[in-house]
């Protein structure tokens, strides 16, 4: 397909054919792409916006979304209490959507496990976080394997690309040998295939991953130590290379708590970082990645532009 979103629809609507149920529950903050069923309690531009969904998007829509809350199960159980027509969980196995958060207490493989009692399945929305994390995602790390997998640009190198996958006993359902119909002009495209060969090949040749560890170790530290020195509040989320600080002073374990957070704060620190030579993704509740071209010099700029950041963010009244 041409996109993470595409990847997304095309995985719900796989669950769907291989369920027979309708309903899909995503949770609050999450992001899954610009299709409109899935615009609901989003996270992305409609959280830094602060906006419950998009105009344009009719009730119909959405009527076969349900909502849950991130790392609570009981959100999600509620909803199967009275409904046997629910298809599938969506999910980012790490949240970049909202800030970051992680899973915490083996959510995730409880998540699975409730969902094979049910006989529903777990979509794994790693458009953010496939061969980011762990050359296998966030599922590798986490030791969580998804019924559906969904990729996004990271499979072309950044070009226009997305893809969706699955056993073959649930992939056997898309045309030719299924009844569920998916096509594209453009997808498979050869100049991002070429991209994507490139880019996952010299993943594979450097292997970053523990380079990335590392480094976000170091800047984590900086970020915290900072903070603590100028008596700010802040909670650091990192995993692996995906990590962004909250102004907050309790634990960011969801949407809700993600946005206890100081907005207002978190702007001036992104303009104080500007101005002292480095430029952060400009929302509260945008991930920030680790690049492998990282060096030793950026990691100084990068501790001087915090602590003039912390001296401003320390100087705003409460």
């Amino acid at each position: 397909v041409n996109s993470g979103t595409e990847a997304v629809i095309s995985g719900i609507r796989l669950a769907r054919a291989f369920t027979g149920k309708d309903k899909i529950i995503k949770f609050s903050g999450c992001y899954h792409g610009h299709q409109d069923a899935l615009l609901v309690a989003a996270g992305s531009g409609l959280a830094t916006l602060s906006l419950p969904g998009s105009l344009g998007v009719p009730e119909g829509a959405v009527k076969n979304t349900l909502i849950a809350e991130y790392n609570n199960l009981e959100s999600v159980k509620m909803h199967f209490e009275n409904d046997d027509n629910i298809a599938a969980v969506i999910i980012e196995p790490i949240c970049g959507n909202m800030g970051v958060a992680i899973p915490q207490n083996n959510f995730l493989k409880d998540l699975k496990s409730f969902l094979e009692t049910k006989n529903s399945l777990l979509i794994c929305d790693e458009v953010m976080t496939g061969f980011r994390s762990k050359f296998g995602g966030a599922q590798e790390l986490l030791g969580v394997e998804a019924d559906i997998t969904c990729l996004g640009k990271v499979i072309g190198g950044g070009f226009p690309v997305g893809a969706y996958g699955a056993r073959n006993e649930i992939m056997e359902k898309v045309a030719p040998l299924g009844g569920m119909y998916q096509a594209g002009t453009l997808s498979g495209n050869p100049i991002a295939m070429a991209g994507g060969i490139s880019t996952l090949t010299e993943l594979k040749r450097q292997n970053p991953y523990q380079k990335f560890e590392e480094i976000g170790g170091i800047l984590e530290v900086i970020l915290s130590e900072t903070a603590k020195k100028y008596e700010v509040d802040l909670v650091v989320n990192r995993f692996g290379s995906m990590m962004n600080p909250f102004f907050t002073n309790s634990k960011v374990t969801n949407f809700k708590e993600a946005q206890t957070s100081d907005t207002k704060k978190f702007a001036v620190f992104f303009w104080e970082m500007i101005k002292n030579g480095v430029f952060l993704p400009p929302s509260q509740f945008e991930a920030w990645f680790l690049s492998s071209a990282i060096s030793e010099k950026d990691i100084k700029i990068f501790a001087k532009a915090v602590d003039k950041a912390m001296i401003a963010v320390s100087q705003i009244e409460n």
